[in-house]
């Protein structure tokens, strides 16, 4: 029976929320090429499989005895999974945007947070680390404190290790980077040639990007 980190990463490449295409890399909104692209959002469209995502957070929560007042979304990625989570933990919700907004309120955080509260914060990705840290000091800052962050999916980046750790906030995915290598084989997803260029990629995306521009 696969783990729950496999069972996640096998059900994010079935629908496509995550591509692998070494041969023909993506190019990021940061213009980045990278040979992998994760959109969680397509997950909206498969309520069986999203149902595995929330209970996945579930599991993540009791598993690291995380008992939260509040479950709080990222904008926009992760206001779906948290709003589903929150549903069924019976929690209240907020979501939290990049910055606040310059008009109306200009509310940063849409939603009631009371002084005091503890909150997890749901992400659907983690890359840098740096959008989840900046939405954990708005939750810290409008009163509440951060159990955790939990994200579907992590690339694994030191960058975003050393980020979680600086900031003293613990994280928790659903699936890695590693994992879903390791299940797109097994499951002939991905060309066992392909895994090398896939690893050097994670290992520097910088430079991998670098080098596949210039062919």
């Amino acid at each position: 029976m696969p783990s729950l980190p496999e069972s996640v990463a096998s059900t994010l490449l079935s629908i496509g929320a995550v591509s692998l295409n070494p041969q023909h890399p993506y190019t990021w909104a940061s213009g980045l090429k990278s040979p992998v692209y994760c959109d969680n959002r397509l997950l909206m469209g498969y309520p069986e499989k999203r149902e595995t995502i929330i209970q996945g957070f579930q599991d993540l929560m009791k598993a690291n005895s995380i008992k939260p007042d509040l479950i709080a979304g990222t904008a926009t990625a992760g206001i779906p999974h948290a709003s589903w989570l929150a549903h069924q933990v019976k929690l209240p919700m907020v979501y939290v945007r990049s910055k606040a907004k310059e008009h109306g309120r200009k509310n940063q955080i849409e939603g009631s947070i009371e002084a005091g509260q503890s909150a997890v914060i749901i992400e659907d990705l983690i890359s840098t680390g740096k959008s989840s840290i900046a939405a954990v000091r708005a939750v810290v800052e409008a009163g509440a404190k951060v159990d955790a962050v939990l994200a579907i999916f992590s690339y694994g980046f030191d960058l975003a290790a050393d980020a979680f750790e600086s900031a003293s906030v613990p994280h928790f995915v659903l699936t890695t980077f590693d994992t879903l290598l390791q299940v797109a084989i097994k499951e002939g997803r991905l060309a066992p040639d392909d895994l090398e260029t896939l690893q050097s990629w994670r290992a520097d995306p910088q430079a991998w990007s670098d080098t596949f521009s210039k062919k």
